[in-house]
């Protein structure tokens, strides 16, 4: 929406959007100098800086894009089998022990995706170590791989979890804001060494995008946003799929339906801020959910050094 409301031009930069495939692609092309700049998952930069499944490259955000926006997405077979919610996936684990686990996607292990799929699993009472295989693909094969049944679920963002509902091979048993209210979701990522060598122009990204932000959290634009993210450059997906998150109401599937103004927060409550809290939220849970190898050196300002919040309020006063 930056690029389309003319905010980089109008602070004074030439911007080239390019839409990339999945977050390890994004990884990969910051680390090796193929982007400027990325929406990426906060875990990412993290995992970038301790070189966790790539040559270890100090990133930043100096803007935390957005709160919230993802959902868990279970299989039609699942319901078909008598699985409700949580407490009756349970029981359906439980009743065929000699089974393979369950197979379910997350966008990257090194998201908040795969944070709130295994905190929702032990909240249920299931091991999501013993009881349920994680695996990781690009958002858009999501659905289809639910529908071929080679998963069993997943926890993606928007509008990953509605095209499985419209299509009729899935349906939403939770939200990230019932899981984790208010947790970090994307941030802008870039090598430290872009922030530094070109800090001005990096300022003026920051403040552009931090406008955007603002302009997207407004409910009276989400409709122009569904129209531009529908358009083939974009997401290229259905109006339709896209407003039951943006404006709403969530289809849940199977008749039930959800108001949540709060599912995408792009501005409110400070969501722009990259603060220690936030920062420790991503490092805590990086390490809680085993993405992190025993013995990994991790040092004790990181979280500082990735979320620079200076940089967020010398973007803000610009």
């Amino acid at each position: 929406m930056a690029h389309e409301l003319g905010l980089f031009s109008r602070h004074g930069l030439e911007v080239e959007l390019s839409r990339e495939v999945g977050w390890a692609t994004i990884r990969d092309k910051i680390v090796y100098r193929e982007l400027d700049a990325a929406q990426a998952t906060a875990p990412l930069l993290f995992a970038a800086s301790l070189g966790l499944g790539c040559p270890r490259t100090e990133c930043l955000t100096g803007l935390v894009l957005n709160l919230q926006g993802n959902a868990i997405t279970l299989s039609h077979r699942l319901w078909a089998s008598g699985v409700r919610d949580g407490a009756t996936l349970l029981e359906f684990v439980r009743s065929r022990p000699a089974e393979p686990p369950l197979t379910l996607g997350v966008v990257s292990r090194f998201s908040a995706h795969n944070f709130l799929l295994r905190k929702w699993l032990r909240t249920q009472g299931i091991d999501p170590e013993r009881q349920a295989q994680i695996v990781a693909l690009p958002p858009p094969q999501m659905p289809p791989s639910l529908k071929t049944g080679n998963l069993d679920g997943y926890c993606v963002g928007e509008p990953w979890n509605s095209e499985a509902v419209a299509k009729q091979t899935g349906w939403i048993v939770a939200t990230s804001a019932s899981i984790e209210p208010l947790h970090p979701e994307k941030a802008l990522m870039v090598r430290r060494e872009f922030a530094e060598s070109r800090a001005d122009d990096h300022t003026r990204l920051l403040a552009a995008l931090y406008e955007a932000c603002a302009f997207c959290d407004r409910a009276e634009n989400r409709e122009r946003i569904v129209r531009t993210l529908a358009r083939p450059g974009y997401v290229n997906a259905p109006a339709a799929v896209l407003r039951a998150s943006l404006g709403g109401p969530l289809d849940l599937g199977w008749g039930r339906q959800e108001t949540n103004p709060e599912f995408h927060i792009f501005a409110r409550h400070d969501a722009n801020d990259p603060n220690p809290a936030r920062a420790a939220w991503v490092l805590e849970n990086l390490l809680a959910s085993g993405a992190v190898p025993a013995g990994t050196l991790i040092a004790p300002d990181l979280g500082r050094k990735v979320f620079r919040r200076d940089l967020f309020l010398k973007a803000r006063g610009a």
